[in-house]
C-alpha cells in the first residue's frame, strides 16, 4: 500500500480528475426512494459538473423532483464520491462547454436538458489508510 496522500494532494488530484475525466456514475432517487444510477458524460466548469440528458428520462425527473445526486468518479482504488444538488441550466456558455466533449446534444433530433451538479460534499480516497480525512469539501466549502 502506498503512503496516504496529504489533504492538499487529494484536493489537487480530485480537481485534476474533475477537469480531465469525462464520464461518471450518477445516482439519484425518486420521491419513494427508488434508486436509479446511470453513466453520464460531464464537463467540469469550475463550479459543477455539466450533464445533458433527455428531459423525460428517469434521471431528469429525479433531478427535477429533489435534485439530490451522488456521483462516483474513478476506480475502486482511487475513488471520488460527490454529493451534489442538480440545477437546471439553459445558457449557451454551458452548452458550448459541454459540446467540447465531442458530442453536442443540440445536433440531435430529440430534445436534451442540461443540468449542473453543484457539489456540497466531496470525498476522495485510494486505500484504507486514506479513509480518515477523506472528506475534502463540506457544505460546499473546501476544507483546505
Amino acid at each position: 500500500m502506498e503512503p496516504a496522500r496529504s489533504p492538499q494532494e487529494r484536493k489537487r488530484d480530485t480537481l485534476g480528475r474533475l477537469e480531465s475525466d469525462v464520464d461518471a456514475w450518477v445516482a439519484t432517487a425518486d420521491s419513494r426512494g427508488d434508486a436509479h444510477m446511470v453513466p453520464l458524460s460531464f464537463r467540469w466548469d469550475g463550479v459543477g459538473m455539466i450533464v445533458s440528458i433527455p428531459p423525460n428520462s428517469v434521471t431528469a425527473r429525479n433531478f427535477d423532483q429533489g435534485g439530490r445526486v451522488r456521483v462516483g468518479l474513478g476506480e475502486l482504488r482511487d475513488v471520488v464520491v460527490i454529493d451534489a444538488a442538480a440545477e437546471s441550466i439553459d445558457d449557451d456558455a454551458s452548452k458550448d462547454a459541454f459540446a467540447q466533449l465531442g458530442w453536442d446534444p443540440r445536433d440531435e433530433t430529440k430534445d436534451y436538458a442540461y443540468f449542473r451538479l453543484v457539489p456540497d460534499r466531496i470525498q476522495a480516497w485510494r486505500e484504507s489508510n486514506e479513509l480518515s480525512g477523506r472528506t475534502l469539501m463540506r457544505d460546499g466549502v473546501w476544507l483546505l
